[in-house]
């Protein structure tokens, strides 16, 4: 090896001061503490943050939310279609007579649901449990803000996929870690 090899080597591996592993030592007085220009700049910012949130004020609760608050969303599952044999809790129909699945809330596939305004919020629709319905995501996307749409052309609008018990098993397992059936699943029950 030759002595200009080596030399090359040592120039490559030269560390940058733009690498982010490199941390920046904070300047400090000959006392060792924080500088004075750092801790009069922390009490500049705090009294500048103090002053605007002086200046906030909380609005009062909005008594029409747009979405629904936790105890309609409980309620308007429970409204919902029980499917046989499976656990009401997990496991629904929406109105057009789609299965959905509880832990699939806001997503796009074909389990997934959404909590819908009967009548749209933005033509005044209340969100309360009376305007409530849970609807298949895809179908509640299509729909928007629309009162006219008949439920024929929601039902093309749904996302079709078939699921076999199995199918709900595995995704009961994977979501709660096991499988609960519902009341009603038949077989033999002992008196």
């Amino acid at each position: 090896m030759s002595p200009n090899s080596s030399t090359k080597r040592r120039n490559n591996n030269k560390s940058f001061p733009s690498s982010p592993t490199r941390t920046r030592p904070r300047p400090r007085s000959p006392t060792g503490s924080p500088s004075a220009t750092s801790v009069v700049d922390r009490e500049l910012l705090t009294e500048e943050l103090s002053s605007r949130f002086d200046t906030l004020q909380i609005s009062p609760d909005n008594p029409n939310p747009r979405s629904f608050p936790y105890s309609v969303k409980q309620q308007c599952w429970g409204k919902a279609e029980k499917i046989k044999g499976r656990d009401p809790d997990r496991w629904r129909r929406d109105p057009l007579g789609n299965v959905i699945f509880r832990k699939l809330v806001g997503c796009p596939g074909c389990l997934c649901h959404d909590y819908d305004h009967i009548i749209p919020y933005s033509k005044g629709g209340k969100s309360t449990l009376e305007n409530c319905q849970v609807l298949q995501a895809t179908v509640n996307r299509s729909k928007g803000n629309r009162t006219e749409m008949s439920r024929s052309d929601l039902i093309q609008k749904s996302a079709y996929c078939r699921v076999s018990g199995r199918d709900m098993d595995l995704l009961e397992l994977s979501a709660y870690g096991n499988v609960r059936r519902g009341q009603d699943s038949g077989g033999c029950k002992i008196q």
